[in-house]
C-alpha cells in the first residue's frame, strides 16, 4: 500500500511538487509567527526574568513593568522590617531622550541600578565592569540599540534630558519590545534624568534562605500598604500577558498562525483530492478485488503524511536559516526544542486532516463502476 501510495504522489510531480511547497510555506509561517512570538515575549520580561530577586514591589495597579510609577523611600524600610526578607533595594526605571551624533534625537528607557547594594549586577557586559558606573554621569548601553542609537564605543560623550553623559560600557542580550532602547545608569544618574522619578519605581527583595518567596511576599502585602507585590515568576507573566492582550499582540500573531495552518490544509486537501479523483478507477478495482475501507484509506492517509514529513523538514531547515537573517536585524525568534516537535504534530495534523474530504470520496465509490467501464 505505500508503494501505491508513493506512485500516486509521484505520477504527477509538479502537482507533488506544489504540494510540498505549500506545507512548506505553512511550516515556516506557523514556524516564524510563534517563534517571533515567543522572542517578543521573551523581550517583554527580559529586565525581570535576568534581575535575580525573589519579589518585586512596585506602585499600585500596575500594568506592565515598562509603566511603572515611583513609590516613596518609605517604603523600602517597611519592606526591610518584615520577617523573611533578607534583602530589600532600590531600583528606577524611567524614560527621557538621547540626542545623537547625528543631532537627531531618541526616546530610551532609563535603569537605575543601585551599585551600593548587595543584588548581582545581572547583564552581561562585553566592555565595561559594573564598578565603572560609579563616580559620575555614566551609562552602559546595548549592543541591540546601536541600530537606533548609532554604534556607540567607551568613551563617547551624549545628552540624556540635557545632562551630559559618557559611555562606560557595552551591554549584550538586552533588548527592550517597546521602540525605546535601554540605557543602564547608577541609581544617582538615574535621579537626575527625570525629576519625577527620584523616589524608588521598584523595591527588588531576596527572601531569606529557608522561607518561602510566596509566604513573605503574602507578608510584604499586609504589612506595607499602597502598592503591589509580585514574585518573580508573577510579575514576567503579567508582562507578558500585557503586551499578548492588552496590546492586541497576541491576537495578531494568532490570526496569522491561523491562516498558515488554513493555506497548508487548502494546499494539501486539494491536491490530494485531485489525485484521488484522477484514481478512482484503481480504487474501485481494489475494492473490487477485496480490499477492505480501512486499506484504501491507508493509501490517501500515507500520501498526506509523506507529504507533511518532507514540507516540515524543508520547512524546518528554511526556518533555521530565517532565524539567521532576523538575529542580524535585532529581532529575537525563539524556537525551543519542544516546539519543533509540537510543530511536527501540528503538521502531520494538518495534512491528515486535509485528507478527509478524500476519504469521503472513497468510502462511497461504488466497485461496481469497474465493471460499467
Amino acid at each position: 500500500m505505500v508503494s501505491i501510495a508513493r506512485k500516486n504522489l509521484l505520477h504527477d510531480r509538479t502537482r507533488f511538487a506544489i504540494t510540498v511547497i505549500g506545507v512548506t510555506v505553512s511550516v515556516v509561517l506557523l514556524f516564524a509567527t510563534i517563534g517571533i512570538y515567543l522572542g517578543f515575549m521573551q523581550d517583554a520580561s527580559s529586565i525581570v526574568d535576568s534581575i535575580p530577586a525573589d519579589i518585586w514591589v512596585t506602585s499600585k495597579s500596575l500594568q506592565n513593568f515598562n509603566f511603572a510609577w515611583p513609590i516613596p523611600e518609605r517604603k523600602v524600610e517597611q519592606v526591610k522590617e518584615v520577617k523573611g526578607v533578607a534583602l530589600a533595594e532600590r531600583m528606577i526605571h524611567s524614560w527621557g531622550v538621547i540626542k545623537l551624533a547625528t543631532g537627531g534625537t531618541e526616546q530610551v528607557e532609563i535603569i537605575g541600578w543601585d551599585l551600593n547594594g548587595e543584588i548581582r549586577f545581572p547583564w552581561l557586559l562585553d566592555k565595561g565592569r559594573p564598578a565603572d558606573l560609579k563616580g559620575g554621569p555614566f551609562i552602559f548601553v546595548d549592543r541591540s540599540s546601536f541600530k537606533r542609537l548609532g554604534h556607540l564605543s567607551i568613551g563617547d560623550v551624549r545628552e540624556i534630558s540635557n545632562q551630559r553623559v559618557k559611555v562606560m560600557g557595552i551591554t549584550r542580550g538586552l533588548k527592550s519590545i517597546t521602540t525605546a532602547p535601554y540605557v543602564i545608569a547608577s541609581y544617582d544618574t538615574a535621579q537626575v534624568f527625570n525629576l519625577y522619578f527620584r523616589d524608588p519605581v521598584f523595591i527588588l527583595v531576596k527572601v531569606a534562605p529557608g522561607e518561602s518567596v510566596e509566604e513573605v511576599a503574602r507578608r510584604i502585602r499586609s504589612h506595607v500598604g499602597e502598592v503591589d507585590v509580585y514574585t518573580k515568576a508573577e510579575l514576567s507573566a503579567k508582562c507578558r500577558r500585557y503586551w499578548t492582550v492588552a496590546t492586541g499582540m497576541g491576537m495578531g500573531f494568532l490570526l496569522t498562525a491561523i491562516v498558515a495552518f488554513v493555506v497548508g490544509m487548502v494546499v494539501v486537501s486539494q491536491t490530494i483530492y485531485a489525485s484521488t479523483v484522477e484514481h478512482l478507477a484503481e480504487f474501485g478495482t481494489l475494492k473490487a478485488i477485496g480490499a477492505t475501507h480501512w486499506s484504501i484509506y491507508k493509501i490517501i492517509l500515507e500520501q498526506a503524511a509523506m507529504n507533511a514529513v518532507i514540507g516540515f523538514a524543508i520547512g524546518f531547515f528554511l526556518t533555521l536559516f530565517l532565524k539567521k537573517g532576523y538575529d542580524t536585524m535585532g529581532i529575537s525568534m525563539v524556537i525551543p526544542r519542544p516546539f519543533v516537535g509540537v510543530l511536527f504534530v501540528v503538521t502531520l495534523i494538518m495534512c491528515l486532516s486535509a485528507s478527509i474530504i478524500s476519504i469521503r470520496k472513497v468510502r462511497t465509490l461504488d466497485p461496481a463502476m469497474v465493471f460499467r467501464t
